[in-house]
């Protein structure tokens, strides 16, 4: 290997190293415990030493987990609350599907609200808790901690992060603060029309209204957290610092622990350095073919343009659901429409590709940059970001989503990687633009599509550049195409929730 790989390496070897040192410092003087509280997963975070204090529990939004809000679990820990987080039904890993309709409040809306009972009943009798709760959730969790606020009286005070609810009155909850990122756009409406429900058409963002102990909807707040959007927020200190002080006003207490401490820059960095790893790593990847040109942008165009309008088009009219995860059917489908369209027009632009690489050969270098995708990347993203690792009742669904991605990814890469420069990030805008069309089409069924948007972004970005450097290395299309297919059937296998019914 020469120098400059090795220079990348040890710079990314060292970044990932302080990283993971800042990361680990915001769990200095707590002890966790992950237990189950009648089949849900939950999480509790507590500072070693300090006397009971109050419990908060905390709920992530769709397609999230426990691992997602755990920014918020730390700091209130550490100011001496007992966190509870927990994997909600169908999510993370929670092993028990989410039935009902996740449509109407009478179906989804009752499992989860009986659930947070149960997990909140729990959190307040432990040791470490002195009785007294407030909840916290964010997005769909937002509604869900209200809706059970205003179901037991005994919930002191509500943070919702990322608000939309139908059900806040003037009056209640109680205790109410909403935190919103400043990019989030019409919550941020939201969140000022919920404030003037109760303190008039003049009030704005950053202001307190009311007393925590006064009757009626005791007080409530807004907040704009700067320059973060729907997932930013969370990691946000201005999120932290308020919610902390919300609930210690609240609970009439005064926490002495120190400043929240910032953790999104250091899992961006060590997301990072394990991106800037896998280019010298790549170089270990034998070599299988020589690189050829054999696309223009003509192909690119027709290619990729036609099935990202024709696969939405000819999936509109059916409505076929075959695998217990919200809207993966649909996805699968999707994947595997469009790329045997991609392979259609591969077949009658050049013909299908020949053999002439050896097969074992193509598949170790296949396999390791694969694994190096799951492991070291998802291992990343599995312990800093959100649930990753597969659970039993998810492989399943990961290998009924790999036909699909296979299909789609093989075909993209046998196509960008001998077309013109840029040709990749084109047919990536192509099939957003193309699950763009499928949700204006039936919006009903696919709008939690649009929730993956910003993550298949970051996804076709990240592993877009692994794919490069592995066809540079090994000038074989497949070995891209293979790797991408795995990553991206496993996030849609992980990360969307289970359902029935």
């Amino acid at each position: 290997m020469r120098l400059a790989p090795i220079l990348v390496l040890a710079a990314a070897l060292a970044l990932g190293a302080l990283a993971l040192l800042r990361l680990n410092a915001g769990a200095e003087g707590l002890s966790v415990a992950r237990v189950a509280v009648e089949g849900t997963p939950a999480t509790l975070h507590w500072r070693d030493g300090a006397p009971p204090g109050p419990a908060v529990l905390i709920a992530h939004g769709f397609s999230g987990s426990a691992r997602l809000m755990e920014a918020f679990a730390l700091d209130l820990a550490q100011a001496g609350y007992l966190a509870v987080s927990y994997d909600a039904l169908g999510h993370g890993r929670n092993p028990a599907p989410l039935s009902g309709d996740v449509a109407r409040e009478d179906g989804a809306t009752e499992r989860l609200l009986a659930e947070m009972a149960t997990v909140a009943q729990w959190a307040r009798a432990q040791p470490q808790s002195d009785g007294r709760i407030a909840v916290l959730g964010h997005s769909m969790a937002a509604d869900i901690v209200v809706r059970h606020a205003q179901r037991h009286p005994e919930t002191q005070a509500v943070v919702a992060v990322s608000m939309f609810s139908p059900v806040v009155t003037a009056d209640s909850p109680r205790n109410l603060l909403v935190v919103v990122g400043a990019l989030e756009g019409g919550l941020t409406d939201e969140a000022v029309r919920v404030l003037r429900l109760t303190a008039g058409p003049e009030a704005g963002e950053g202001e307190t209204f009311g007393d925590f102990d006064s009757p009626g909807f005791g007080a409530r707040r807004v907040v704009f957290a700067d320059g973060v959007e729907h997932v930013g927020v969370l990691f946000a200190t201005e999120s932290l610092r308020e919610a902390r002080g919300w609930l210690d006003a609240a609970f009439g207490r005064t926490s002495d622990a120190a400043p929240p401490r910032a953790r999104g820059p250091w899992i961006v960095a060590l997301i990072a350095a394990a991106v800037a790893a896998a280019w010298p790593l790549s170089r270990l990847l034998p070599r299988l073919a020589e690189p050829s040109r054999a696309f223009g942008w003509r192909d690119v165009a027709l290619i990729g343009g036609l099935p990202a309008v024709a696969t939405p088009l000819i999936l509109w009219p059916t409505d076929i659901r075959f695998l217990p995860i919200a809207v993966g059917d649909y996805l699968a489908l999707h994947f595997a429409l469009f790329g045997a369209l991609m392979w259609l027009g591969l077949a009658l632009r050049r013909g299908l590709p020949k053999g002439g690489v050896s097969t074992g050969r193509l598949a170790l270098a296949a396999l390791a940059a694969a694994l190096f995708a799951l492991v070291v990347v998802g291992g990343v993203i599995d312990q800093f970001v959100t649930s990753f690792a597969p659970t039993p009742e998810r492989l399943p669904l990961f290998a009924a989503l790999l036909p699909g991605t296979l299909l789609y990814f093989l075909a993209d890469e046998r196509l960008t990687r001998s077309g013109p420069p840029g040709a990749y990030a084109a047919t990536k805008l192509l099939f957003l633009m193309s699950l763009a069309l499928a949700v204006a089409l039936n919006l009903p069924r696919l709008f939690f599509l649009i929730i993956l948007a910003p993550p298949l972004v970051a996804f076709f970005a990240v592993f877009g550049l692994f794919s490069y450097w592995a066809h540079r290395r090994t000038g074989h299309w497949a070995v891209g195409g293979l790797a991408n297919a795995a990553i991206f059937a496993l996030a849609i296998a992980v990360t969307f929730p289970m359902v029935a019914g």
